[in-house]
């Protein structure tokens, strides 16, 4: 479900924000018209759209949109003004209660959703409604002025949705639309999503052998990349790599878990806790283990010196009362662990006593439990890191730099192919610096991102500055109003002074400071979050991290946490759609076929095969019975990015015939000369 958005955030919306909201009601109308008992329950605008939400006995299907939408034209043609009312609270609850609330008329049965959402609106906030015709709805708008404002819109799809996104609430109808000023916008959108399919990750994804998703064996959201794809991030994997490692990064690796209190620590939990996979519970033995260092057998000889062991020590304990009382055992231990006596044989006997009394602590005594999580973000464990030694201003700024894997446990509606995942391999890395070294750190980091940019071919992007809100201290933000004050002021002057193209978005910010969440458009006008860049003011000083500054004083660091590619899935996700499945040379998964026109030139193709594998370039032969122009196709469908076709004449001249996908026939060039081009491309990373 769309977060509920504030009155403020209301006022900020934008012109085509208002438009689809609008149609929402348009669209809700035309349901009550066809079906007056649908209960609504809420009508957002959305990214690219819009939806309500429903519960009817109908189940609405694509074949009912024609009907839908003849009805939502006439409500448009009709031109209704967007009326807003201002009621009391006891007027809404009769409403509500009476079945107009969401309704065209009175009903007997009350209007269930929207009774609730009246009773969620704060106490003091406004209550409103928008009156278009005879539908009555609870909205805080805005709103378009008349019906008419909306000159094109269309049906997109249905979907089931647990009411407020809970799985315990009613299972509800989603109907989903677009809408636009003009039809001409609709074309041009519908235009769009026709190549979008065309570019789709998971189609071509599977057509080049790219990745998997195996739900059934392996889990939903938990890709496995194929060979294909291991190459493509082999190659964002060293860019990473190179690039940190010029900027001054050190590279860490941390473990896939962690124990529950690393995330107490954190604040991730219990706040975080939806969104992590439950715990292991682990037992472990420490108790016994802390005693004893190594396992003594024990052979029956020994056993009588084992029970004049335990009777000289004062214990001699059966096992119901070692069950009815754990720490009866426990004293044992110590008591035998402390005895003093005499020579070999006496330490054979206590020896052999601390081994007894061990076997039987794991056999009826499993110590208390420790839960352990997969890792969720990588921050804790760098942290971690930093505290693992004494830190100096001298070490500052410290850049630690991990291609991490976390796990997250999105819901299974949320699952979307790479780009929302459950096992996510992140370009992670976490700075700690000084607040003096925080403005060119930042920068940093934003030059990085456009450095990127110009690699990927990214040409529009925005930084949005996400900020807090003063009423979501102590709630959703960490409550320490001076350092949110004093860090938005220091990300905000750093994006003024660099001229980087951001805006700033409240009420969005990480509970432990302000953000930057990276948008950036694909060729052909997609938007995605491509990364993050965050300020951490609060988490460090939870785990007591600190460095010796110049006065000899111990001073907290900030962190910056920052992953300029994302993760794996989600920017393979989308260089794919962006590329189409052409990529540039260096990041192809198949970079070079080498085509032997007839078996004549087989040893001179594998000639040139070996020596650009010998310089890592991923490079192969084909040779069949087949014709050339079939063998051709094959490799132009599979998005082989360099052919290098071998006839009698090239073999004569030393030569190779290039043909570059998309491109074709460049002719015939000297060999050497082609090898030497092709070891260029990949080391500039040419676009």
């Amino acid at each position: 479900m769309a977060e509920r958005k504030t009155l403020d955030e209301r006022q900020q919306m934008s012109e085509a924000e208002r438009l689809r909201h609008s149609c929402a009601h348009v669209l809700a109308t035309a349901i009550l018209r066809l079906w007056p008992d649908a209960q609504l329950a809420y009508g957002p605008a959305v990214e690219e759209g819009y939806y309500y939400d429903l519960d009817l006995k109908h189940r609405i299907t694509p074949d009912d949109f024609p009907k839908i939408e003849a009805e939502m034209k006439k409500i448009t043609k009709e031109n209704l003004v967007f009326e807003k009312v201002t009621v009391t609270r006891e007027q809404a609850l009769r409403d509500a209660e009476t079945g107009r609330l969401g309704a065209l008329t009175e009903r007997p049965e009350p209007s269930r959703f929207k009774l609730e959402n009246v009773r969620s609106i704060p106490e003091g906030e406004a209550i409103t409604y928008y009156k278009s015709g005879d539908f009555l709805d609870l909205c805080a708008g805005p709103h378009v002025m008349r019906t008419g404002n909306i000159g094109a819109f269309k049906l997109t799809s249905v979907a089931s949705a647990y009411y407020k996104g809970d799985e315990k609430n009613p299972q509800l109808q989603r109907i989903y639309g677009v809408a636009f000023k003009n039809k001409t916008q609709l074309e041009e959108w519908e235009k769009m999503q026709e190549e979008a399919k065309r570019r789709d990750h998971r189609k071509l994804g599977a057509e080049m052998g790219l990745f998997a998703l195996d739900a059934e064996y392996v889990g939903p959201g938990l890709a496995l990349w194929l060979p294909a794809g291991g190459a493509i991030i082999e190659e964002l994997e060293t860019l990473a790599k190179q690039t940190e490692f010029q900027a001054g990064y050190v590279r860490v690796k941390t473990p896939h878990i962690a124990r529950k209190l690393m995330y107490e620590t954190s604040g991730h939990l219990p706040y975080y806790a939806d969104s992590m996979f439950p715990p292991m519970v682990v037992r472990e033995n420490t108790t016994a283990d802390r005693f004893l260092s190594e396992n003594i057998e024990v052979a029956e000889e020994s056993l009588t010196m084992l029970r004049d062991g335990l009777v000289k020590a004062g214990f001699l304990l059966s096992p119901d009362e070692v069950r009815n009382n754990p720490g009866l055992l426990r004293d044992a231990l110590a008591r035998i662990s402390s005895l003093r006596m005499e020579g070999d044989v006496g330490e054979v006997i206590k020896q052999n006593a601390l081994y007894a009394l061990q076997s039987e602590l794991r056999a009826t005594y499993a110590g208390e439990p420790n839960y352990y999580y997969l890792k969720a973000m990588n921050c804790p464990h760098h942290h971690r890191i930093f505290s693992a030694q004494p830190r100096s201003y001298r070490d500052m700024p410290l850049r630690l730099a991990e291609y991490g894997c976390c796990y997250r446990y999105e819901q299974s509606g949320e699952l979307f192919g790479l780009m929302r995942v459950r096992s996510l391999n992140m370009n992670d890395s976490h700075i700690y610096c000084s607040p003096e070294q925080f403005a060119q750190e930042f920068n940093a980091v934003n030059e990085m991102y456009l450095k990127y940019f110009k690699i990927f071919g990214i040409e529009k992007y925005v930084m949005r500055f996400s900020t807090h809100s003063k009423e979501g201290l102590g709630k959703k933000y960490v409550d320490q109003a001076d350092l949110w004050v004093k860090t938005e002021d220091m990300v905000r002057r750093v994006l003024k002074e660099s001229g980087i193209n951001y805006e700033e978005v409240p009420n969005e910010a990480a509970f432990y400071g302000p953000k930057i969440d990276v948008q950036v458009w694909s060729v052909i006008g997609r938007e995605f979050t491509l990364a993050t860049n965050q300020v951490d003011f609060a988490v460090p000083g939870r785990f007591g991290l600190v460095y010796r500054d110049k006065d000899n004083s111990d001073k907290t660091p900030l962190c910056i946490h920052r992953a300029p590619l994302g993760t794996h899935e989600r920017f393979v996700g989308f260089l794919i759609e962006h590329y189409a499945g052409n990529f540039p040379l260096w990041l192809a998964p198949e970079q070079v076929r080498v085509l032997p026109i007839t078996q004549e030139q087989i040893a001179y193709c594998e000639e040139i095969v070996k020596e650009l594998r010998g310089q890592y370039v991923r490079a192969s032969m084909e040779f069949s019975n087949d014709k050339l122009q079939g063998r051709i196709k094959r490799a132009e469908e599979a998005k082989a990015h360099t052919m290098l076709i071998v006839g009698g004449r090239d073999q004569a001249a030393n030569a190779v015939s290039v043909r570059v996908h998309g491109k074709g026939d460049l002719g015939s060039k000297p060999r050497a000369e082609v090898i030497a081009d092709i070891l260029a491309a990949i080391r500039e990373r040419r676009p």
